[in-house]
Order: structure tokens, then sequence, then C-alpha cells
């Protein structure tokens, strides 16, 4: 592995690694797993899900098997599971040493500056949101939230403004408003040693090609197929980038070229989402520079 030395690493606190996918996070954790008998605590929001193991790039059996993993594929498709529920489950494993590891930043925020204390979203409200973006898109969505709240998140994000739309809806106080109100943090930032990987665009896309390629020869279709008859791009555990393609070929409505070349637009846009979370609310975490090396999980 071409990496900058492990001895950089805090052999004492939490260490929580932050970044793009396919940027070589859950190797570097891996490796860290290794050296000091940590546990690797997964903080990406698709892969808590038992839905996806391949489309996910969540640790394989055999990663599972060398090292302690957390909080990887404990949830079942159509459980509800939020920022509030993760920071339940991860509260207990913090008496040990761990190593924090994945893609999903409100996670990480959430973790080390606090969680407001939004109550839960009543599944009427859910199903009323769900059905207005299908029928009427993300726009009606994106119109219908609060000012303070719209000039927050990210508008092109689904999962975003859906949440932001059920927490306005069913407390009539926008999510801005709430997240005023936040309480003190688990995990405070200066008590961890923070990184988010830094890896050249053009390098990261290529690996990000790669890696789905790999996905599709591995097992991806065959995980499509098992969810077929359940899916629902609308809810949470369904929304595994290549899941949507995939299915359409599965259903004969796309080959499956078209299909890979559409999941990995999708994975690379993704990653460019990730990049400017982590410039504009982890910016005072450390850089890591990866440059390019062997693994491309995660």
């Amino acid at each position: 592995m071409v990496l900058s030395s492990l001895d950089r690493f805090s052999r004492d606190a939490p260490i929580l690694l932050a970044g793009p996918t396919a940027s070589g996070k859950s190797a570097l954790a891996m490796a860290l797993a290794a050296r000091d008998g940590r546990t690797i605590v997964n903080a990406d929001a698709l892969q808590v899900h038992d839905a996806w193991r391949v489309l996910t790039a969540r640790p394989g059996p055999a990663d599972e098997a060398a090292f302690p993993h957390a909080l990887y594929g404990h949830v079942a498709k159509g459980d509800d599971y939020s920022v509030g529920h993760w920071l339940r489950e991860v509260a207990p494993l913090l008496s040990r040493p761990v190593v924090i590891v994945g893609g999903t930043g409100l996670y990480f925020t959430a973790l080390t500056e606090g969680l407001a204390p939004i109550p839960p979203t009543p599944a009427a409200v859910r199903a009323e949101g769900m059905e207005l973006l299908r029928v009427h898109g993300l726009s009606a969505m994106v119109g219908a939230l609060d000012t303070g709240t719209a000039g927050q998140i990210d508008l092109r994000n689904p999962a975003r403004v859906a949440r932001a739309w059920e927490v306005f809806r069913s407390t009539g106080r926008g999510l801005a408003d709430w997240q005023a109100d936040t309480g003190p943090a688990m995990l405070p930032w200066s008590e961890t040693d923070a990184r988010v990987l830094s890896i050249p665009t053009p390098t990261l896309n290529a690996r990000i090609d790669a890696r789905f390629d790999a996905m599709v020869a591995g097992g991806a279709l065959t995980e499509v197929a098992d969810n077929a008859a359940t899916f629902d791009p609308r809810a949470p555990w369904a929304r595994a980038i290549g899941a949507d393609p995939l299915l359409r070929h599965f259903l004969g409505q796309l080959s499956l070229p078209a299909a890979i070349a559409e999941a990995q637009t999708a994975t690379r846009q993704y990653a460019k989402r990730q990049r400017t979370w982590s410039r504009s609310r982890l910016a005072h975490w450390q850089t890591l520079p990866v440059g390019s090396f062997a693994s491309s999980q995660q």
C-alpha cells in the first residue's frame, strides 16, 4: 500500500476517516485496526442496510472475519434508520478503541458537533412526502421548504430535501431552526484524530469506474435481482447508487453497458457532492492526501 505512514495517526484517540467514495477509506481503516486492535465502525448511511453488500462496497466476509466490524448491514430494508439511530448505536462502541469510517458527512457532524432534538417523523408524513415526490417531483418539495433551511442544504439531494420537508411538515419548524438548538457533542472533534481523505479527481473517477465494473462482475446483478420484487427507488434502503439502472437492465429496459455508464456517472456525481460537503463542513479536519494506492474499496 502506497500511503502516508500509519505512525502519523494517534494510537489512543478515536480515529475518524471521511472522504469520497472509492478513495480507500476501508483499506486504511483495516490497516489501523490491524495496528491497534480497533473496531471498525461504519459511518455510511447505505452500508447499514442488509439489502446491499456489493453495490455499497460493504466489507466482505473475509474482511469482517479478520477485524471486528460494527454497524454494517444490520438494518432490514423497510426499517426506519436515521442519524439519531446511528448515534445511539455508536455510543456504547466508544468505550473501546475505534476507527469510524464512512462517507456520510452528517453522521460525523452529528457525532462531533451534536444533534438537534428533532422528534421522529410520523409514518403518515413520510408517506405523504414520498407521494409528493413521486407525483410532483423534487422541485415541489423544495418549494415547500422554509427559507432558512433551503439556504443551508443541498437542494439537488433528494434525501436531504425529503428529510427537511418531513421535519417542517411534521413539526411546523424548519430543520435549520431545530439545528440551532443542537445539544452537546457525543464525541467532540478535539478529542479525536479526524482525517478527510483527498485524492485527485481524475484518479478517483478512474477508480470509481473500475470499481463499478468489478461490482458487476462480482454479483451486483444478482443482488439487484434478489431485491427487485420489493424495490422502491423512493425508499432510503433502495438508494444504493447503481441499483436503479441495473434494475432497469434486469427488467429489459436498458442495456448493460448503458446501465453501467449511468451508474458510474451517478457515482462520480455523488463523490463530487461528498467533496463539497467536506470542504464546507469538515474544513477543520486534517486533510490526508492519499494519491493512488492499491485498494479501491469504499
